[in-house]
Parts: C-alpha cells; structure tokens; sequence
C-alpha cells in the first residue's frame, strides 16, 4: 500500500518556513506589571526628594535640589558612604575565601558528610534579626557570652565588641550569615569537575596545593564571579544587623547609607532627605554594580 503525498502542512500557516511569532501580547502584561512596579516608586522618590516634606510639618513644599545640597553637605556622609563600602568588601573577601575552603573540604569523601553539608548551609536560613540577636546575646556578649568564656578559658580578657570592634562584629555577623550561600553555589560547582583532570594534573606531579590553584581554582572563576555579584547587592542593603546590634553607633561608626537613610526618613520623619538619600543609594548601588558586572561578563 503506498501514500500519496500531501501538501497539507505546507498549506497550513505555522509551517512555512520564515514565519515569524509575535510573543509580544504574551510578555506585555508581565513587562507591564514589572515596570509600573519599578517606575512609580522611582518617580515618587525622585519628586520627594525635590520638596522639603517633614512629617511634622505638612504639607510638602517644592524646595528644588536643597535636600540635595542639605545630603552632600552632611560632614557624616563621607563616613557613611565609607562604612558601606567596608562591609561590602571585607563581607564579599571573607564570604569567598571561606566558603571556597569548605567547598573543597566538603567535597572530600568522609563519614557522615551529608550531614556536615546540611549544617554548613543552615546559617543561611536564619533570619538576619534573629542571626543578629544570637551573636549579640550569646556569642559576643562581654561577660557570659560564648567568646568571653573562651578568651577567659585561655587567660585573655574579654573583649566588648560592640563597643570596642563595633564594624568587626557587623561584619562577622553578616559573613557568618552569607558564608553558606558561597559554599553552596561553589560546592555545587565543584561537583562538576572533571575527575580525570585532577587525576592526570597528580600523575603529573602535582600536589594537594598544586591541584587546587591549577585545576580546581581556575574551575570556580565563573561561579566566584556570580557569588560576587549577587552578594554584593545584599551586601548593599545590610540594614537589620546594624539595627539590632549597633543602631549605627557609636555616632556614626557602623552606618550605612540603607541605616543612614532610615535615620532620616522613620527616626527624623524627613521623607524630603531621605528620599535623596535614596537616589544616592540608587547611583552607588549602579556604579558599584556596573564594575561587578562587567567582571563577570569577562569570566562569563
């Protein structure tokens, strides 16, 4: 029995070669959702930060760049703008080289590893008020704290970290916290190295250390990269830690621009000023990230 050919599918519209879909009715009302999301926030922080708008004394008034001029004439601001860069870049330093370390250990084979993974990552779902609470109440707490019995175990003086290493201890709770998210997108990388590299990079000659600058550093480049980026926009908006621990003392010691903002904005009821704050943060928060970008846009 034999079939005769048919044109059929050539007659019908969807299978002629070339035709073109048009997905845009389809994207629009995501797109659309999206951009109202983004855009009337913006604008509504742009036209406040133009008006001097004092909770206690309404109504706004259009007052132009003055809150502008008020922000960058702040003597704390130099200070502020510093502070968060330090948490930014020792957060972003300990974050990778202590998560790339327990990456390699724990893709070592050893009893009872699937449980050591799971507690390595636990830290990363605690809540930031609640990691913070824990560290100020019982690990750094100056006289029944976990790290004073320690030092006082070993003949050392406690020492009061709020008070004394107030940026130190922001900056070991947020590690702390964010430690497991590097050691959970590198341990996942790790998984996908080539054995036999490594094994022939050893019949060569290579050594433990060898083996890891070589083959396996080269191999975490690209997902170091993204650790990087993705850490850096939350490391921008640390906020509860410095709230729970600090409240941004002493003076100004352990501000950030997100604390500095809310300072002004819930504490001094100023919307005019923090809402200029607010597009400073926004124009740090994008110069930042363009250089971070285009670092991973090289390794990518």
């Amino acid at each position: 029995m034999t079939y005769a050919p048919t044109n059929e599918g050539h007659r019908s519209g969807w299978l002629k070669p070339g035709r073109t879909t048009v997905t845009w009715p389809l994207m629009a009302p995501t797109v659309g959702l999206l951009i109202v999301w983004m855009i009337v926030p913006l604008v509504l922080t742009v036209w406040y930060s133009l008006q001097n708008y004092n909770l206690n004394a309404p109504p706004p008034v259009f007052t132009g760049l003055d809150n502008y001029y008020y922000l960058f004439t702040d003597p704390d601001l130099a200070e502020v703008v510093w502070n968060t860069l330090l948490i930014v870049g020792a957060c972003l330093v300990a974050t990778v080289v202590v998560g790339t370390i327990f990456a390699v250990l724990y893709d070592i084979p050893f009893h009872g590893r699937s449980i050591a993974r799971l507690l390595v990552i636990a830290p990363f779902f605690v809540m930031p008020t609640v990691s913070a609470l824990v560290w100020k109440n019982l690990m750094m707490q100056p006289v029944w704290g976990l790290m004073a019995w320690l030092m006082r175990f070993v003949g050392l003086k406690p020492i009061d970290w709020f008070a004394d290493y107030p940026m130190a201890a922001i900056i070991i709770i947020v590690t702390w916290q964010w430690i497991p998210f590097a050691t959970l997108i590198l341990l996942t990388s790790l998984q996908s190295l080539d054995r036999e590299q490594v094994e022939a990079a050893r019949m060569d000659g290579a050594k433990g250390f060898a083996v890891f600058r070589f083959v396996t550093l080269p191999h975490l480049s690209r997902p170091i990269a993204i650790v990087i980026m993705l850490e850096t926009i939350f490391f921008l908006a640390t906020y509860a830690e410095i709230l729970v621990t600090t409240v941004g003392g002493p003076g100004v010691a352990t501000t950030n621009v997100p604390f500095y903002i809310y300072t002004h904005g819930m504490l001094g009821f100023d919307v005019g000023e923090a809402s200029a704050g607010g597009i400073f943060a926004i124009v740090i928060a994008n110069i930042v990230a363009f250089f971070f970008v285009r670092a991973v846009a090289r390794q990518l």
